[in-house]
């Protein structure tokens, strides 16, 4: 009889639903093994591919052009994103906001992938909370970067109540919690005009730029959006 190829590691009621962390072997690629989560029953990501987590921290710095940036992430995903930004020379500091208190604990448990590299790192920091609710409100500190990656996409919300940070309002309320010459950037699996348009109506500077990548989970070529705002 074969082993099962796959893991519950970790399943548990959120105020957005049944939160899943499995661990599975690919039937198409024996061998390989990647990390999942799904919410409400719908999935979320994967450790499979992480192109486009990665390159959105990359835009980012490039964007911005600096050195010892002081960087907000919002939404801890499997980590991909904050592990990327950490591993460049010039980023002096990194703080997650994650929403789901649970994602934080599996990451101190061990159960992501990156955790034992993640674990190490002096200047991670790690807090529960909504990152639109903080950047909504007065800012008490400053960042060079502001990475958002949340939701689906800015008109594809996790929540049912649609976030007015998608706004031009919203943008510019997140604006001042940027330094001057600072990067918001957003991902999304789709692009949104509408979003575009908000970004423009409230940065000086707006790139969006398509990250194309073959799934071979599902034999086609993928696209996923980054947006980046500059104040």
């Amino acid at each position: 009889m074969s082993r099962p190829n796959l893991e519950i590691l970790a399943y548990e009621e959120t105020k957005l639903g049944p939160l899943c962390l499995r661990r599975r072997e690919l039937l198409s690629d024996p061998g390989t093994v990647v990390t999942e989560v799904t919410l409400n029953h719908e999935f979320l990501m994967s450790s499979y591919n992480t192109d486009s987590e990665r390159a959105i921290s990359n835009r980012s710095i490039e964007i911005h052009g600096g050195s010892n940036l002081k960087a907000l992430v919002g939404g801890f995903g499997l980590g991909y994103t904050a592990w990327e930004l950490l591993q460049h020379a010039n980023v002096a500091s990194v703080e997650v906001v994650e929403y789901l208190p649970q994602v934080l604990d599996w990451l101190r448990e061990g159960l992501i992938p990156l955790s034992k590299e993640l674990n190490a790192v002096p200047h991670l920091r790690l807090t529960p909370g909504d990152i639109y609710q903080r950047l909504q409100s007065d800012p008490k500190e400053e960042f060079d970067l502001i990475v958002i990656d949340v939701d689906h996409s800015p008109s594809d919300q996790l929540d049912e109540d649609e976030h007015e940070f998608y706004t031009a309002k919203g943008l510019a309320k997140a604006k001042a919690h940027l330094t001057d010459g600072g990067v918001l950037a957003v991902w999304s699996y789709d692009e949104s005009s509408p979003f575009s348009e908000a970004l423009k109506q409230s940065f000086d500077s707006v790139y969006v730029e398509p990250i194309r990548t073959f799934n071979a989970l599902v034999n086609h070529e993928q696209t996923d959006w980054l947006f980046f705002g500059v104040k």
